[in-house]
């Protein structure tokens, strides 16, 4: 259901990422011909498995049909993986198969990484019982955004904005340019108007003040301490309720604990797209049983 979300454009996207692995010969599937084939998506690391449109474009457009075994979401558990569970079932000529392999394989282990620290943190969120989101940032890669933005929303997380123009965020830089908080966010207001929310990096309870009383929607207060972050949230929601309240800097899944707050409304980590581990997965054709048979003789 989440692919319905994806801009008109995604499929061009992943067009280039597959034209970029074979720009011009392929000799490797020269050798193999274009016989009609199969081969088996393994997965071989317990996570999330996300990233299925578009590995399954990769697939369409090398020529190919992908069935998949499991659902996008679904957890490849420690035992599924160490028995090389396969997740999808993929036909189409041989050459073909091997043309899409590793862009296909890429794409599903990092999007699949995503999912799998999201998923990790929203689960931390409720066994402690917090009320709030845990969110990424827009610390991702060049190109490969939707992707790892995708991968949050698999895996629970929110997005957060998705990049410049989806919500106004005013940092440090944008303040020290412009002179203030309040004659940013007034400005910022006169524009963006009234569908456009609008947030502000706080690293002081006075920053924050100043911020919600120019109309923020939402202050972010960054590298805080814990202690202090709860002291600050607190004062804050008791004189601006409506206020949406985020945390931020430096805050991993080990760390998050410390942080939950019923004043904090949102936790977000950097490291959810920008430093996280991929999962493992492979793509193989059966062997045939003579290979088979020669591997037992060897023994």
């Amino acid at each position: 259901a989440l692919a319905s979300l994806l801009p008109p454009h995604w499929k061009e996207e992943v067009g280039r990422w597959f034209a970029q692995d074979i720009p011009k010969w392929d000799v490797g599937g020269f050798v193999v011909g274009d016989e009609p084939h199969h081969a088996m998506l393994l997965g071989k690391a317990a996570g999330v498995l996300a990233g299925v449109p578009f590995a399954d474009q990769v697939f369409r457009e090398a020529g190919c049909t992908a069935t998949w075994l499991v659902p996008e979401g679904h957890f490849i558990t420690a035992d599924e993986a160490a028995a090389k569970a396969p997740v999808a079932r993929v036909e189409g000529p041989t050459r073909a198969l091997l043309v899409a392999e590793r862009t296909a394989l890429n794409i599903l282990s990092r999007c699949s990484g995503v999912a799998t620290a999201a998923h990790t943190a929203m689960e931390l969120a409720r066994q402690h019982g917090w009320h709030g989101r845990v969110a990424g940032t827009r610390k991702t890669t060049p190109g490969f955004g939707l992707v790892e933005k995708y991968g949050l929303l698999v895996g629970g997380a929110d997005t957060h904005r998705m990049d410049l123009s989806h919500m106004v965020m005013l940092k440090d830089n944008h303040i020290w340019s412009s002179g203030s908080i309040a004659s940013s966010v007034a400005k910022a207001r006169s524009v963006a108007g009234f569908s456009t929310k609008i947030e502000v990096e706080c690293t002081s309870e006075a920053d924050a003040r100043e911020a919600a009383g120019a109309g923020a929607d939402v202050l972010m207060l960054d590298n805080y301490t814990p202690g202090a972050l709860k002291e600050v949230a607190g004062r804050l929601k008791e004189e601006w309720p409506h206020v949406t309240i985020e945390a931020s800097g430096g805050i991993t899944s080990a760390t998050m604990p410390d942080f939950f707050s019923p004043h904090v409304d949102i936790i977000s980590q950097g490291a959810l797209t920008n430093g996280y581990a991929t999962l493992d997965f492979s793509l193989k054709v059966p062997k045939p049983a003579a290979f088979e048979r020669e591997r037992a003789v060897k023994s």
